[in-house]
């Protein structure tokens, strides 16, 4: 049986992050994860994901100032990059959260990568003693556009070269069809540097039982390569939440 992790930064938006994880618990979810919960009190969420029993499987690095998408990669930002990533190994820890998204930024060169590097090995030092892991991830360039990860073999390389036992990349399904095409193919080639895999409908990023990307074969595929965790739903629903559900019944 394949097993979801409701993405709270798409899914149940109009409420509060506690709400809207008793609502994922109630849909059926098996995990949440989210993206910047920073305004919402650590009591709150851990509550809310005590009593459904879900884990929250991951949060996101803040983004930054407007237009930004990160600060990781970005020269000359190292002390906000870090201090953002300290926030996030913190929340994450008080709140029993697996893994922490390091967003890079909108950056490009060699100095970006460096900076990049150098960050990326700060987040795994100071989140290993917690046990936490960092996640990264390609995004394609229509919805970022000069995003430093452009593409799954990228953030594969700069995984394998930090060589860091709690550093893997996020695969997004959604990412890799708009960008790279062939979903399965370049899962399996990237998969041993895989800690997440999150999905949409390609390519309007709605439910994923819409769009060209054939989903039933998808996760058939990506159970037969051996992946057994929660695959993160990051789609935008049309309405509300629990009305765009009919995909998760018929392709669990």
């Amino acid at each position: 049986m394949t097993l979801f992790s409701a993405n709270l930064g798409f899914l149940w938006t109009g409420i509060p992050l506690p709400q809207a994880i008793r609502a994922a618990a109630r849909a059926g979810f098996d995990a949440v994860e989210c993206h910047w919960p920073y305004e919402v009190p650590v009591a709150e969420v851990a509550a809310a994901l005590d009593e459904t029993g879900l884990p929250m499987l991951a949060l996101n690095t803040r983004r930054g100032g407007d237009g930004e998408f990160g600060l990781a990669a970005l020269p000359g930002r190292a002390t906000e990059a870090r201090d953002e990533i300290a926030r996030a190994v913190d929340y994450a820890a008080r709140i029993g959260a697996k893994q922490v998204h390091v967003m890079a930024g909108r950056a490009e060169g060699d100095a970006a990568r460096a900076g990049f590097l150098e960050n990326l090995g700060f987040a795994c030092d100071l989140a290993a003693p917690a046990g936490i892991g960092i996640l990264i991830e390609p995004l394609n360039r229509w919805d970022a556009p000069g995003y430093f990860l452009k593409d799954s073999a990228q953030a594969a390389g700069i995984v394998a070269e930090l060589a860091a036992e709690n550093l893997s990349m996020m695969f997004d399904c959604y990412h890799v069809a708009r960008t790279e095409g062939d979903v399965l193919a370049r899962l399996e080639a990237v998969l041993p540097r895989v800690g997440h895999i999150q999905f949409a409908g390609v390519p309007a990023r709605g439910r994923p039982d819409e769009g060209v990307l054939d989903h039933a074969a998808l996760f058939a595929g990506i159970a037969a390569l051996g992946w057994d965790r929660p695959l993160g739903a990051e789609y935008r629903p049309e309405g509300a939440t629990e009305d765009s559900l009919g995909w998760m019944r018929a392709l669990r």
